[in-house]
């Protein structure tokens, strides 16, 4: 086993640790806005769902809800990336926003992909909120003056950006996520779905080894 396996080991477990503490703190935590009800809630992948890996002809999809405030999910995106990395050209990787109502700016940054995302900018800002995530986190002051730098440092068309930021269509967008999310149980970021069913993993071993069961199947 490599350095960099162990590490992406530990990383994995911490953050999965970390997943108790933040279903108890979600479920404690009274002051989220309501979330919009759809009469199709709870589907798992929809057309318009972010895929950073498509494979047409796989059957194999493996689905993350993800909190960009969540330092769970920090932790686990390396792990994430390995897995992307190794299995992207044999299996679906989607990504689903759930910010979590105990994190300031994760619905800020979940508005803030989506506005990138509509410039073609998804995976770009996606990243980056993870490697930036030390300097907005756990911050109780709004980050969108820091995600309108980062979205100028990709290059995007700021009046556009700015635009999509604010319309309420957006925020209605990562909502719908939200929604499916609860429907489907999600408690808690980050959550794993593997071809329809939640699988909670504790190693990168074993989700390489779902991945690779799923596959043969």
């Amino acid at each position: 086993m490599t350095r960099n396996t162990r590490i992406l080991l530990t990383a994995f477990v911490i953050a999965l640790m970390a997943v108790g503490v933040l279903v108890y703190q979600s479920s404690r935590d009274r002051g989220a806005p309501p979330q919009a009800a759809t009469a199709d809630a709870g589907q798992l992948v929809r057309d318009n769902s972010h895929r950073l890996s498509s494979v047409p002809d796989s059957a194999v999809t493996f689905v993350e809800f993800l909190d960009f405030e969540c330092e769970g999910c920090r932790a686990v995106h390396p792990a994430i990336e390995q897995l992307r990395s190794e299995y992207g050209g044999r299996v679906n990787f989607v990504i689903r926003h759930f910010p979590m109502s105990g994190h300031f700016n994760g619905e800020r940054a979940a508005r803030a992909v989506e506005a990138a995302a509509q410039q073609g900018k998804f995976e770009a800002m996606y990243k980056k909120m993870f490697e930036t995530q030390g300097q907005w986190g756990e911050k109780q002051t709004p980050a969108d003056e820091v995600f309108r730098t980062f979205a100028a440092e990709l290059g995007l068309d700021m009046t556009a950006f700015d635009k999509a930021y604010r319309d309420p269509a957006t925020a209605a967008r990562v909502q719908l996520d939200v929604a499916d999310g609860r429907a489907l149980g999600v408690q808690g970021t980050p959550t794993f779905f593997l071809n329809g069913s939640r699988i909670q993993p504790h190693s990168l071993e074993d989700l390489s080894t779902a991945f690779d069961k799923a596959l043969a199947e």
